[in-house]
């Protein structure tokens, strides 16, 4: 984008310092608009830096439709942001800061260190040359009567006039890092139509047993497969890992479903799953196992010895079978195969990776401008979609930034004074 002079007077206020909105006001200040970013927290990308920590997925490297494929109910809407500002162009945007990436075994992109706090540094440097100016510990609080922006400060309520609005909010996970969902009650009172904010990429409850709880609770539960049919008769199919929790599980396997997991449970109080604990294994081929003699052996030694089974997977046969199944080799081995697991409610919104919900899009247009409120722009998770872990959360925070930036930038021109 080369600066253009056309709007070198003009001012654009963003309010979020996360990836959206520092991607937006990356495009505007290239546009050569005058930016303000304002955040409630001491610091900028504060759940950017947090989601790193275990390791900086920042996009896929699968082919488009696959990935378009991955935003489920709105990927129409979505292919509308990723198609200007794919993954391809998201990477080389990566190196131009200079931060390599490489591609790991599962297709993920992630930069070379593996950390986000160097490609957060090196972003934030670059905006401050370019004249993008930070103001962090303002909470943004709605509008005054004459259209200004309100801010809550250490010094006080202040007031913010500009010739465009980007909103970067987030959703309405992990509140202490600044995604709180505080604006919706803002928006709702100005008519902006707005899906409830749920927990997305979530841990269940599943109500374990005492016994189960205090030995397995924090065990990872390794090298399985996933079955559950929605509510439509389809039957998802998943190999991964997972976690037992205090209150029931989580982790990759589990936030992989967790939409369709979700909306079951909102419809029918539940959700069954189906847990493969052997999926290198044929059903007949386990059977004959546990039928093979064990003399003096328990049970438990017999299925250590015969299949590896100990440890969290024996406990999870343990809690989730009836005793009599357990010693009967053909409903021991349906039971390993297709282990039934009842899930009975989504984990809290705070708790969860993501949420879903949002500002619709029925309220936005094509430009992701709120139809109701002319010149003011929504980006990033705070618009109604959601998306699996694996780079996607991240590409279309990104992509959502780099579109809402460039149509505010095209609104400015239209509408000069």
């Amino acid at each position: 984008m080369i600066p253009s002079n056309k709007t070198s007077h003009r001012h654009v206020a963003v309010i979020g310092g996360g990836p959206a909105g520092l991607m937006a006001a990356e495009v505007l200040t290239l546009g050569g608009v005058q930016v303000d970013v304002y955040d409630a927290m001491p610091s900028l990308g504060r759940k950017f830096l947090m989601a790193g920590k275990g390791g900086m997925n920042i996009t896929h490297s699968e082919a488009f439709s696959t990935f378009l494929a991955r935003y489920g109910t709105r990927s129409t809407q979505l292919q509308s942001l990723l198609e200007p500002f794919p993954p391809s162009a998201l990477c080389d945007w990566i190196h131009g800061l200079g931060i390599e990436t490489f591609i790991g075994s599962s297709g993920r992109v992630f930069p070379r260190d593996m950390k986000a706090a160097p490609l957060l540094r090196a972003w934030l440097h670059r905006l401050r040359a370019h004249g993008v100016r930070f103001h962090v510990r303002h909470r943004w609080i709605g509008w005054d009567t004459h259209g200004a922006l309100r801010f809550v400060t250490p010094q006080g309520e202040i007031t913010v006039q500009a010739d465009a609005f980007i909103l970067a909010l987030g959703g309405g996970s992990w509140s202490r890092l600044g995604s709180d969902g505080a604006w919706v009650p803002l928006l709702a009172q100005r008519g902006v139509i707005i899906a409830p904010l749920r927990p997305a990429n979530c841990g269940f409850d599943v109500g374990w047993s005492p016994h189960f709880n205090a030995r397995f609770a924090g065990h990872p539960v390794k090298s399985v497969a996933l079955s559950f049919t929605d509510q439509s008769g389809i039957t998802h199919h998943k190999t991964g890992e997972f976690l037992v929790t205090a209150n029931g599980v989580e982790g990759s396997l589990i936030y992989a479903l967790s939409a369709l997991l979700r909306e079951t449970i909102d419809a029918q109080a539940h959700a069954l799953i189906h847990l493969d604990l052997l999926p290198g294994k044929t059903q007949q081929k386990i059977i004959d196992e546990i039928a093979r003699p064990r003399g003096a052996r328990s049970q438990s030694s017999h299925l250590q010895s015969r299949l590896g089974i100990k440890g969290v997977k024996a406990g999870l046969l343990r809690e989730l079978i009836p005793a009599q199944d357990y010693a009967q080799p053909e409903r021991l081995g349906a039971a390993i195969k297709a282990l039934p697991l009842r899930l009975i409610a989504a984990r809290p919104l705070n708790e969860a990776i993501s949420s879903a919900g949002g500002v619709c899009f029925e309220s936005l247009d094509t430009n992701l401008m709120l139809r109701d409120l002319p010149g003011v722009f929504c980006a990033g998770e705070m618009l109604d979609w959601e998306a699996p872990t694996g780079g996607y959360l991240l590409s279309a925070c990104f992509a959502s930034g780099h579109a809402a930036g460039n149509a505010a930038l095209a609104w400015l021109l239209k509408n000069q004074r």
